[in-house]
């Protein structure tokens, strides 16, 4: 699993990246917790290079407190997870986002 610090870091910085003085005032990122327990996030990709790009919809179910579904909507990265795979999920989408699109 990858330093959960240099992911954050990571996230951080794309962040950062996207604000422009005009990004940041309609767009965002958003980490909430589920009730099963657990967590969702949602990344808005309107106006960055990633708006275009599609992630085809993944189901990992480990257990019932160890999953995590990702994808693609509405020009937003979701993923839901379970309360330990928070990083995990947030993995998924440096992973994706840094790939050149082919």
């Amino acid at each position: 699993m990858s330093d959960p610090a240099s992911l954050l870091d990571w996230l951080q910085n794309w962040y950062a990246q996207q604000c422009d003085g005009d990004w940041e005032h309609e767009w965002g990122v958003k980490i909430a917790t589920l009730d099963n327990p657990g967590w969702t996030v949602s990344i808005d990709l309107e106006e960055t290079d990633l708006e275009e790009r599609e992630y085809p919809r993944q189901e990992i179910n480990r257990t019932p407190r160890d999953w995590v579904w990702a994808w693609t909507a509405e020009k937003t990265f979701r993923a839901a997870c379970g309360p330990g795979n928070l990083a995990e999920a947030l993995t998924l989408f440096r992973t994706w986002a840094t790939v050149i699109a082919a």
